[in-house]
């Protein structure tokens, strides 16, 4: 059985896509996660808090498609918020086993707060990077398929 050569593990380590987008991934969230934790939320949750702030209350599997979350996965991210009185599931009156997800007062006066900080984030990483709109562009094309 032959060697790989350190080589190809250093090539793959400078161009592999997935990876920095994992690195990438993890840095965003640990700085969003500090600056949202004087509000007692992680990044993931505002994300699933905004997803929620709609004109309608949405259905659980209209937000999972939207955050690229597994219902399951959804369902127990949902409870934390729920049992804070941040948000309501509630049976869908057109499809009975459905339901859907509806902020609170509650759910809508904290991520009212938490959009500053959110503005205040983006703004800084902006201006560390040459072309932000560019770096969205890419991640949307690659999410849309």
């Amino acid at each position: 059985m032959a060697d790989l050569p350190f080589e190809t593990t250093l090539h793959v380590r400078d161009h592999c896509l997935c990876l920095h987008a994992q690195r990438a991934a993890r840095a965003l969230a640990r700085r969003f996660d500090d600056a949202f934790r004087p509000l007692g939320l992680t990044n993931g949750q505002f994300s699933l808090l905004m997803s929620l702030n709609r004109p309608e209350p949405p259905s659980l599997g209209a937000v999972a498609t939207l955050l690229a979350m597994d219902r399951t996965t959804l369902t127990a991210a949902l409870k934390p918020l729920a049992r804070r009185g941040l948000l309501e599931v509630t049976v869908d009156e057109e499809d009975r086993r459905g339901r859907r997800l509806a902020l609170t007062r509650k759910g809508r006066t904290l991520l009212a707060r938490a959009v500053p900080i959110w503005h205040a984030m983006h703004a800084e990483l902006d201006a560390q990077l040459d072309d932000p709109e560019n770096v969205r562009q890419g991640l949307r094309a690659l999410t849309a398929t």
